[in-house]
């Protein structure tokens, strides 16, 4: 009796065996699994912000002759611009920056023999920031008009920024999205899979260069000032389960 039982209990373990395994097979070839894609989202857009900054010095022994110079010189420059079209509540003057003037002296050896004082070298900046960009822009270019009038004025290059960038990025990851999810259903489309439900999305670095330059991209993502002309982009990474 205890042999047959036994032989019995055997024979069962068998069958389940038999089952477990039949079932893994069945279920390994079912068609399952994820798609990881990236998607881009781009745009062209025009700077609609303009910061501009310049510089004008003056030099003399006095720092009194010197500072009066530069105030004429002040003058002058607020004149220019207005004329140019710049309301004065837009020109910004800074602090005047003083530095003492100094020549070193040295022997026929080499030996230091200490410093002859030159005079006072006086240096004030400026700052325009206005939404006429293409206004600015050319004032930039024909500013040194004024060394005709005997003003040392230095112009810095334009900085171009755009004032709408939340609702710009907004609509980049839009696209970006849409750009991602089509080239999922295009691959499980071709590989006779359906797409399924989207399991993460994790969104990459907004980048903003100028356009049809060759700026790279960077990790911390860039952000170009240098161009009028931009182009954004940020990319989109979905991952969708296939069934």
């Amino acid at each position: 009796m205890k042999q047959h039982l036994t032989a019995a209990i055997f024979a069962l373990a068998i069958i389940v065996s038999a089952a477990i395994l039949g079932n893994s097979i069945v279920n390994r070839n079912k068609k399952s699994g994820t798609v990881d894609v990236t998607g881009l989202g781009e745009q062209n857009f025009s700077s609609d912000l303009v910061v501009w900054e310049g510089n004008f010095s003056r030099e003399s022994y006095e720092i009194k002759d010197a500072y009066a110079d530069l105030e004429k010189d002040r003058q002058a420059v607020t004149d220019y611009l207005v004329k140019k079209g710049i309301p004065k509540e837009q020109i910004i003057f800074k602090a005047v920056n003083t530095n003492p003037q100094y020549q070193q002296n040295y022997n026929s050896s080499g030996n230091f023999m200490g410093r002859t004082f030159l005079g006072y070298q006086l240096d004030q900046s400026i700052q325009i920031e206005s939404n006429e960009v293409d206004k600015v822009e050319q004032i930039s270019r024909e500013i040194t008009e004024l060394l005709l009038q005997g003003v040392k004025f230095y112009s810095q290059p334009p900085r171009y920024y755009y004032t709408k960038l939340e609702s710009l990025k907004i609509e980049m990851i839009s696209k970006a999205t849409e750009d991602a999810r089509l080239r999922a259903e295009r691959i499980a489309e071709n590989s006779g899979s359906k797409l399924g439900q989207l399991i993460s999305a994790n969104m990459g670095i907004f980048q903003i260069t100028g356009q049809n330059s060759a700026e790279d991209y960077s990790w911390g993502g860039t952000f170009n000032t240098s161009s009028k002309e931009k182009t954004a982009s940020i990319t989109m990474r979905l991952s969708y389960r296939v069934k």
